[in-house]
C-alpha cells in the first residue's frame, strides 16, 4: 500500500490531444514523478485530477492548447479551484536535443508552469467571454462566405449572356443580390442562360440566408456585451463587434490580467525591448498577442481619427511636428486606447 504525502506539494502537466491527454507529475524541483495517458472524457478528466492527487496537493497544471483540445480538461482543474496555467508547445531547441513525444511534452508543461517560464492563466470559458467567442465563430464564418459568395455571383454575371449582363452588369452588390433572387430560369430555351439564371438564384438566395444568419447573430451579440461591460460601448470609436472581440481576449475570469501592462502585452501593443551592445534603449514592434484585439484597437484608432475626434488630432498633430511617422503615432493611440479598454474591463 502506497502512502501520500498529503503535505507534498506537486505541478502537473498535460499535453492534450483529441482522444487522448498524458498527463505528468513533477516535484517541487521539476524531478518527474510519473507520466500517464487518459481519454478526453469526463471520467477521464476526472481521473487525471484525481492520479495527480495521489502524488500530492496539486499547486498548478499546465495544460497546452487550452482554447482547443485541452478546454474541457482546463475547466475541470478551474472547476475545482486548481491553478491553470496555459502552457506554449515546448521550444525547438529543446526538441532537436530531446526529440519529440507526448510524455516529454507533458514533462514540459508541468516544469514550464513550476518553473515561471509559463504564467499565462488560461481562459475559464464559462460565462460572457465564451457565449461571445462562439458567436463571433458563426459570424466570421458568415461573414466571409458571404463575401466570396457576391464575389462568385458578381463574376458570374461577367460572363453571362449580354441580356443578362445588361440587366444585372451595373448594379451594386444589394441590387444585384436582389434582382438576382427574382430570376425566374425556365427549360426549354437558352441551355446556357438557363444555367447562368439557376446559379445566379442559387448564389444570391444563399446571401440572403446569411443575411438572415448575420442579423440574428448581431441581435445576440448586443445584449451579452452589455452585460459583461456596459461601460465599453461608452469608449469612442467602439462597437458591438469590436467590444465582443475584446471581451473574448480578456476572457471570463478577470484575475487573467492583473494589470494594463499584462493586457498591452496580450493585445500585442507593448513594444518588446531590442537592447543590445551599444544600442541603448531600443524596441521593436511586438508580432505577438491576440490578433483580433490588436485589430480591434487599431479599428478603434482609426475610427477616431477618421472622425475628427480631437484627443486622437490634437496628438496625431503634435507628433508630426516633432518629426514622428504616422506609423508609429497609430502605434502609440493604440497604447493609450489599450488603457482605457482595461479600466473598463470586467472585474
Amino acid at each position: 500500500m502506497t502512502i501520500v504525502d498529503s503535505a507534498r506539494h506537486v505541478v502537473g502537466g498535460v499535453d492534450t490531444h483529441r482522444d487522448v491527454n498524458v498527463a505528468a507529475v513533477v516535484d517541487m524541483n521539476g524531478g518527474v514523478l510519473a507520466v500517464e495517458s487518459f481519454p478526453t472524457t469526463a471520467a477521464g478528466h476526472r481521473g487525471v485530477l484525481s492520479w495527480m492527487s495521489g502524488f500530492g496537493c496539486v499547486e498548478r497544471v499546465g495544460i497546452e492548447g487550452t482554447g482547443a483540445y485541452g478546454a474541457g480538461v482546463a475547466r475541470h482543474f478551474a472547476a475545482v479551484g486548481v491553478v491553470v496555467i496555459e502552457v506554449d508547445r515546448p521550444d525547438r531547441q529543446k526538441r532537436r536535443q530531446r526529440g519529440k513525444s507526448d510524455q516529454l511534452d507533458a514533462v514540459e508543461a508541468a516544469r514550464g508552469a513550476l518553473s515561471g517560464r509559463c504564467e499565462g492563466r488560461s481562459k475559464s470559458g464559462d460565462a460572457h467571454a465564451e457565449a461571445l467567442r462562439a458567436l463571433l465563430v458563426a459570424k466570421r464564418s458568415a461573414r466571409s462566405t458571404r463575401i466570396r459568395t457576391i464575389v462568385q455571383l458578381r463574376h458570374l454575371i461577367f460572363t453571362a449572356p449580354d441580356e443578362l449582363r445588361a440587366r444585372l452588369g451595373t448594379l451594386s452588390a444589394t441590387q444585384l443580390v436582389n434582382e438576382a433572387a427574382k430570376l425566374r430560369p425556365r427549360p426549354g430555351g437558352d441551355v446556357a442562360a438557363h444555367g447562368v439564371k439557376t446559379a445566379a438564384v442559387i448564389l444570391a438566395r444563399r446571401v440572403q440566408g446569411l443575411d438572415d444568419e448575420l442579423a440574428v447573430l448581431d441581435e445576440q451579440l448586443e445584449p451579452i456585451v452589455k452585460a459583461a461591460a456596459p461601460e465599453l460601448l461608452n469608449i469612442y470609436g467602439v462597437g458591438v463587434d469590436t467590444a465582443a472581440v475584446l471581451l473574448v481576449t480578456a476572457g471570463d475570469n478577470a484575475d487573467r490580467i492583473t494589470s494594463e501592462a499584462k493586457w498591452a502585452m496580450l493585445c500585442g501593443i507593448a513594444p518588446i525591448p531590442a537592447t543590445s551592445g551599444l544600442i541603448d534603449k531600443r524596441f521593436r514592434l511586438n508580432n505577438a498577442g491576440d490578433r483580433h484585439a490588436n485589430n480591434a484597437i487599431w479599428r478603434i484608432v482609426i475610427t477616431r481619427l477618421g472622425q475628427h475626434e480631437p484627443r486622437s488630432v490634437a496628438y496625431m498633430n503634435r507628433r508630426l511636428a516633432e518629426g514622428k511617422s504616422k506609423r508609429y503615432i497609430i502605434r502609440c493611440l493604440k497604447r493609450y486606447v489599450a488603457r482605457e479598454v482595461f479600466r473598463v474591463l470586467p472585474r
